[in-house]
């Protein structure tokens, strides 16, 4: 399973292809060129590579299918879930209705997101930022992060 890190800047061209940045790239498992794309959670799209997507689908296979949450889940989820290839340019397509669900233009940020990468209109990703304190960033932190035993950061 890779593991991402870094951010970086790509343009969707007029047939809705961006170009996965070569940081990405190098961060990939050779020979590893297929993903799946979907809807993210906070209206941005995350790309899981084929062995970071399978386990969620494994895990899900395990959900209990009567129960009305896993159901609703489960459409909003893998409703949207699209498989993707790089082509020889190295570019990936962003199906139309995904790309309308973020409302991404020509400008994106590629985001890692450790596992997976997220991918945000840019400057909705760069309001992100804008709208949080480091004060409000280290409370954050310190409710995600400080609760654990092992490293404190």
């Amino acid at each position: 399973m890779s593991t991402f890190f870094g951010e970086y800047e790509a343009t969707v061209d007029a047939k809705g292809r961006f170009l996965l940045p070569g940081g990405f790239k190098k961060q990939l498992p050779e020979g590893e060129n297929k993903f799946v794309i979907n809807r993210g959670f906070e209206k941005c799209l995350t790309l899981y590579p084929i062995k970071s997507w399978e386990p969620i689908v494994q895990e899900f296979l395990l959900k209990n299918e009567f129960d009305k949450n896993v159901r609703d889940f489960r459409r909003q989820f893998f409703g949207g879930a699209t498989e993707v290839e790089l082509d020889t340019a190295g570019r990936l397509l962003l199906p139309q209705t995904l790309k309308e669900y973020a409302n991404l233009t020509k400008d994106i940020i590629l985001v890692a997101a450790l596992n997976s990468i997220e991918i945000w209109d840019a400057e909705k990703y760069k309001k992100l930022f804008e709208d949080i304190s480091p004060e409000a960033y280290s409370k954050l932190a310190a409710e995600v992060m400080g609760n654990k035993g092992g490293t404190n950061l």
